[in-house]
């Protein structure tokens, strides 16, 4: 869904590039994207959200209304919005590939620009991403919760928040893990699998139960799911249904059923018997109901037999986490002298920025797995990889808290670039490749990264330049903005 209008910005970027504007300043820069805190308690996340942030980036302007707009706040000069009515995005954007599992102080994008569009674009970009990330892990949580068994159906529409939030929330959720949607519109845009079966008004709406379950088998005799938990799910609902997927078995067809209250596991568990019992060997048991991944975890671990998981309003909305905790922070700045590294500081040494442009390598063991993230400069050598051993500097603590890694198998760069002057360099890749590098990277990742409660911490390092060029930038800082403290 487009935004288009670069109004989709908060005020204070607006007022700072004026700013920029009349002091003449549009050196460039690099700013970096990262998050500070994995959401949901949990040991990783999905990166998603970077098509639709290329696709606004390529077509980012105000309108004659935006502009006219601007002016009626009495806050902005008429050369500055002279300079709006005609301003397009020229930068380059490096950033990770959707579906890369992430984790917290690392680039997922970096930009280059002149430091009035860098600026301009960090809300909308925040935005995006911090959203369909969230959405795109929660979503990864849930299908590891199953455990392989059975499928996530994300039903959230209603549950969502607004209609943006329900289109955007369908993309990731599907780049995260779920298989498909009860969004009709977010099926035709994305080219998602559209699922669905009916609501108690159905059931309540005809004479009594087994006609309803008549009547929608036989109009849609190859998508028979009924919804049986309306009046009594074990007496007349399970009953009623098994009359009806007989008939469906005869002639061939595929049969389910759907739980929507009640005890889930007790229900599944009776409802199982009662159709093999009928011979219904082959039908299958979804469920709904305010489902999350340690709910969907409980059933699993107590073997529950179900096969769909309709996830709603927990999985769109983000459940007990609202957000993601993304950033956007200068990194470097163009000067006469060449590039100068920038950082910001922090009473709290965990909320210090990296300095520099960087890269992000990924180091991999014999079975493919991830062992660690190294942030290097992007002018370092590649060659310190030929390296036998790669120490690997913690991002916070300067004195120590190192460790040295001396067996893998690989080692990959994860930021590649995806704009160059404002256009895009790739074609986006069909969202069913991004849901598939997702479950491969998730499966990929070991189990211990992947427990709810208490998960392994992922290393996130710094190379041995990167640590020294911060220790350095620390202690000039302090020296000039602190020497009246000592």
């Amino acid at each position: 869904m487009g935004i288009r209008s670069a109004l989709l910005t908060d005020l204070y970027e607006l007022t700072m590039i004026q700013g920029y504007f009349f002091e003449n300043m549009r050196n460039r820069v690099v700013f970096d994207m990262f998050f500070r805190e994995q959401p949901f308690d949990g040991g990783f996340s999905v990166f998603a959200g970077l098509d639709d942030v290329i696709r606004e980036l390529e077509n980012l302007s105000f309108t004659g209304d935006d502009i006219a707009y601007l002016a009626s706040l009495q806050m902005f000069r008429p050369e500055f919005l002279d300079f709006l009515a005609s301003f397009r995005f020229h930068g380059d954007l490096y950033a990770m590939d959707e579906g890369t599992i992430v984790f917290p102080n690392e680039p997922l994008v970096r930009i280059h620009g002149d430091i009035i569009e860098a600026q301009l674009i960090e809300s909308m970009l925040l935005n995006i991403l911090n959203f369909q990330t969230l959405i795109a892990t929660k979503s990864a949580r849930v299908r590891v919760a199953t455990d392989g068994r059975g499928e996530v159906m994300e039903f959230g529409l209603r549950r969502a928040q607004g209609v943006d939030g329900a289109m955007s929330a369908t993309r990731a959720a599907y780049i995260g893990g779920s298989s498909s949607t009860s969004n009709t519109l977010g099926g035709k845009l994305f080219g998602i699998p559209v699922s669905g079966t009916m609501a108690h008004s159905w059931i309540m709406a005809f004479k009594d139960e087994l006609t309803a379950f008549s009547k929608f088998a036989e109009y849609y005799p190859d998508h028979t799911v009924l919804l049986i938990d309306t009046y009594d799910t074990l007496d007349s609902g399970i009953e009623n249904a098994i009359q009806v997927g007989k008939l469906l078995t005869a002639q061939g067809k595929k049969f389910g059923v759907r739980l929507d209250s009640g005890d889930l596991h007790y229900l599944s568990v009776q409802v199982r018997k009662r159709l093999d019992d009928a011979g219904l060997t082959k039908a299958t048991i979804a469920v709904s109901n305010e489902l999350n991944e340690e709910i969907i975890h409980e059933l699993v671990r107590d073997g529950a037999p179900i096969d769909y998981w309709g996830v709603g309003t927990h999985l769109v909305t983000g459940g007990n986490s609202a957000s993601l905790t993304g950033v956007y922070k200068l990194a470097s700045v163009e000067t006469e002298g060449g590039w100068k590294p920038v950082l910001k500081m922090s009473n709290n040494p965990a909320k210090m920025t990296n300095p520099g442009a960087k890269q992000v390598y990924r180091f991999l063991n014999g079975g493919g797995s991830p062992i660690a993230d190294l942030l290097v400069l992007e002018s370092e050598d590649p060659a310190f990889l030929e390296k036998p051993e790669i120490v690997f500097h913690h991002p916070a603590i300067m004195e120590r808290g190192n460790f040295v890694l001396r067996e893998w198998s690989a080692a990959i760069p994860l930021l590649h670039k995806k704009m160059e002057n404002g256009k895009r360099l790739v074609t986006s890749p069909a969202l069913p490749e991004i849901h598939e590098r997702a479950a491969m990277q998730v499966a990929s990742l070991d189990k211990t990264f992947k427990r709810f409660l208490n998960p392994h911490i992922y290393k996130v390092s710094l190379s041995g330049e990167l640590k020294e060029m911060k220790a350095d930038l620390i202690r000039s800082y302090r020296e000039r903005y602190y020497s009246d403290l000592r």
